[in-house]
This record gives C-alpha cells, sequence and structure tokens, in this order.
C-alpha cells in the first residue's frame, strides 16, 4: 500500500495504491492522519482510489475515521475514481452518504 498526494490551492488530493485490507489499514491510518494534521488549511480533500486493486471492510472503517477527523476540523471529503469492486463495498457500506463521490 502506497499513498501520494497533491495539493492544488487549498485543496488536497490523496491518492491510495494497493489494497486497504487488515495488513495495510494501520500504516495507512498513520500516513492520512500525518497528511490531514500537516494540511489545516484545506478546503477540501478527495480520496482518489483508482489504485486500489482491493479493499474491505478495514479500509471503509479506515476511511470512515478519516472522515470524522476531517469532520472535526469542517473539511469535507470526497471520494474518486473507484473501481468496479472497490465501488460495490463502498456502496454497500453507505460511505458514498457521507463522503460524496466526485
Amino acid at each position: 500500500m502506497d499513498v501520494k498526494y497533491k495539493k492544488n490551492g487549498r485543496s488536497l488530493t490523496v491518492f491510495v495504491y494497493g489494497e486497504l485490507d487488515e495488513c495495510s489499514a494501520s500504516n495507512a491510518k498513520n500516513i492520512l492522519d500525518s497528511l490531514i494534521l500537516d494540511n489545516p488549511n484545506s478546503n477540501k480533500v478527495v480520496f482518489d482510489l483508482s489504485g486500489v486493486s482491493f479493499m474491505d471492510s478495514t479500509g471503509i472503517g479506515l476511511l470512515i475515521g478519516r472522515y470524522k477527523k476531517l469532520k472535526e476540523r469542517s473539511i469535507p471529503s470526497y471520494i474518486k475514481g473507484a473501481s468496479f469492486s472497490t465501488e460495490k463495498v463502498i456502496e454497500l457500506a453507505g460511505l458514498y452518504s457521507i463522503m460524496p463521490k466526485i
């Protein structure tokens, strides 16, 4: 699992690559939390999941946790680029209701 990011003005896009599962969640959590703390002036955060090859319920929990951290700071979060299989997991979990797809 790898995470990269790009800032465009006050918008932060986080690119996630690999698998979002129990094995990678702890590392991903640390990286994403650092990005959130290091960019307090962001006006939105977009999680680009186009590089995610697999995601299970642990990945959903990871995204919900980051959503909560961003919400505490009044920063909206969005999901972009999920593959067909990843999108099915997101839809079943109802994640798009709190993190809209763009």
